[in-house]
């Protein structure tokens, strides 16, 4: 069975998962994950690029040399442990603490004749604290300023708050993931990571919506018809949709993979590859959220209203009649 045949049964009803029925088990999984990172996010914890701590910088061209780069370093001063990454194939980065001009002379030239390159090969730059700290706050901001307009705008959209709680709900469980994996891996946190947070918070609200569309839509239909409980009707959202977000995210994963091996395999470009990290660990965990995480949760929060009650006990009690199981039937 082809994946438009699939499709086609899952949005008639023909075929189902049951998404909703297991939201205890896919609630735990959400839960250990979120867990793991959490412990990642302490230990060993996040590592922040330069434009958020401060320091130096020196990028040198025409040599690829990491050892004699740290050696050159250490030799100026004493006991640092200057971070050293590869940029291209013939490139380094090393990153130090914030140093005195006269510092990054004397690095500059020692670079130079270690690893043998003019010094016209060496660039220097220093980035201040008060830089890195105004970063920093303009990024938190930036993600506060998200959320909210988030919550105001899926409140007012889907005239409940509820949906707007659920959204909020899986996007913390994207980012969350998201900044364990880059403790895991020990990435650098850049501002070209934090665009890529926000890309994927953008993405991952988007796939929610088309769901939780389609579960308006479902529910204000079992509304009227009294034929489907609540649960039973965001069900069907998802299986409606649920073949279209798969396909939406392979189709854009493949080119954001892509990036992250010819820039961190094949160029050592750190802006693509702290940037599309982002990308794909999100859009793959934000795939998950909005069919796993958002809508269960949805039918957790409104099944404690006493409308939703009093529909799912006229779905499913003995008071239906054959005339109003008829009615509900769709017409030919």
């Amino acid at each position: 069975m082809g994946m438009a045949q699939l499709g086609n049964r899952l949005y008639t009803g023909e075929s189902s998962f049951d998404f909703v029925g297991r939201k205890k088990l896919w609630f735990l999984i959400a839960a250990a994950l979120v867990l793991v990172s959490a412990v990642l996010l302490w230990k060993p914890g996040l590592t922040f690029g330069i434009e958020f701590e401060g320091g130096s910088e020196f990028r040198v061209t025409g040599s690829a040399n990491q050892d004699a780069a740290r050696e050159a370093v250490q030799a100026v001063v004493p006991g640092s442990e200057p971070t050293v990454t590869s940029v291209g194939q013939n490139g380094v980065r090393v990153q130090t603490e914030t140093l005195t001009s006269g510092q990054l002379d004397s690095i500059r030239g020692e670079l130079a004749q270690r690893m043998r390159v003019a010094e016209t090969n060496v660039t220097t730059s220093t980035v201040g604290p008060s830089w890195g700290a105004d970063v920093t706050n303009k990024a938190v901001t930036g993600l506060v300023v998200f959320l909210v307009l988030v919550s105001i705008v899926m409140t007012l959209y889907f005239r409940a708050w509820t949906m707007a709680l659920a959204s909020l709900v899986a996007l913390f469980h994207d980012l969350v993931i998201t900044a364990g994996v880059y403790a895991a891996v020990g990435f650098e946190v850049t501002p070209a990571s934090v665009i890529g947070f926000l890309t994927i918070l953008g993405y991952s609200l988007y796939d929610t919506v088309v769901v939780f569309d389609k579960v308006r839509e479902n529910t204000t239909e079992a509304f009227l018809k009294r034929d489907r409980t609540f649960s039973q009707a965001a069900n069907l959202a998802i299986n409606q949709t649920v073949v279209r977000s798969v396909n939406t995210t392979v189709v854009a994963l493949l080119p954001v993979a892509a990036i992250l091996f010819i820039g961190d395999l094949l160029l050592g470009a750190g802006t693509l590859r702290d940037i599309s990290l982002a990308l794909f660990v999100g859009m793959l965990v934000g795939a998950y959220s909005s069919i796993f995480v958002a809508t269960p949760l949805l039918v957790v929060l409104r099944g404690r209203e006493a409308r939703v009650k009093e529909l799912d006990a006229a779905a499913t009690g003995p008071a239906r009649t054959e005339d109003t199981v008829a009615a509900a039937e769709p017409q030919a």
